[in-house]
């Protein structure tokens, strides 16, 4: 009986998402996708091609939001995202499984992300390898990851309220690692489990100040208002596509326990070596 779903939020990407689910098929996981509001064939094209995934259709577009809907649906303990463009190794489930039975109290594996066909480290891999938090329950203790290379625990992720609107695409998986911290969880970087991430070129216009928005909104939903303010008197660009979420951001503020505000600094102090 699998105890693994793989959620998958897309939009549109029909190529790519089809040949992501090629190679998710050969895992022998229930596949659950969530289709945000795609005007393509999308849609069409899953059913005919992969008739065994669970096909969830959002009438809008819910940006990260939608892989709460994935999680909802799933009946298996643990989650493991993918995006329209990254697929799990054959081995990564089948290894992350048995670490989170061994720890009752993990809540997010963050695996090894190898980018294209060439496999190089994302740059976000050593960062999480070396994190300056030490070593956690079951590998380094990180507090942030990306979505695409992160297996979760479904009720911690659950609990916690999944990702948040406020934010909807973008840098989203820091505040949900902040929260799922301050709820008393562990998240921790694994290397033996690793996921392929094949993004197209680029970056769409405007994704830079999305995520830099999202940075600042995450500070004003839970770190101290003196740092949300230097912050966002740092990048008025940012700040400026604040503004129309930041009402509903300060709604939603809840400050973090004091270890976790010093935890959040020490990420962000430089290193010593560097």
């Amino acid at each position: 009986m699998a105890r693994t779903t793989v959620v998958i939020a897309s939009r549109n990407r029909a190529d790519s998402l089809l040949r992501t689910l090629a190679f998710l098929s050969e895992l022998a996981v229930p596949v659950i996708l969530v289709d945000n509001a795609s005007e393509d064939d999308t849609v069409s094209r899953v059913r005919n091609d992969f008739p065994r995934v669970l096909l969830l259709e959002s009438a809008v577009n819910r940006g990260a939001v939608a892989r709460n809907l994935g999680v909802q649906a799933a009946r298996t303990p643990f989650v493991a995202f993918a995006d329209d463009d990254s697929w799990w190794a054959p081995d990564a489930i089948e290894r992350a499984q048995p670490i989170f039975d061994d720890h009752p109290d993990l809540a997010v594996i963050v695996a090894r992300t190898l980018v294209g066909p060439e496999e190089r480290l994302d740059p976000i891999t050593p960062l999480l390898r070396d994190s300056p938090l030490g070593e956690g329950v079951a590998g380094p203790a990180v507090l942030g990851f990306l979505a695409c290379s992160a297996i979760v625990r479904r009720q911690a992720f659950l609990d916690v309220g999944g990702f948040s609107p406020v934010l909807f695409f973008r840098g989203e998986e820091t505040l949900l690692s902040w929260d799922l911290a301050a709820a008393g969880w562990a998240l921790c970087y694994v290397d033996d489990v690793v996921a392929h991430h094949h993004p197209a070129a680029g970056r769409a216009q405007g994704e830079d100040v999305v995520e830099r928005r999202n940075v600042l909104l995450a500070a004003w939903m839970r770190r101290p208002l003196t740092s949300a303010l230097a912050a966002s008197l740092k990048d008025p660009e940012a700040f400026r596509a604040a503004l129309p979420r930041l009402r509903q951001a300060l709604r939603q503020r809840r400050a973090l326990p004091d270890h976790l505000e010093a935890q959040i600094r020490a990420i962000g102090r430089p290193r010593r070596d560097a």
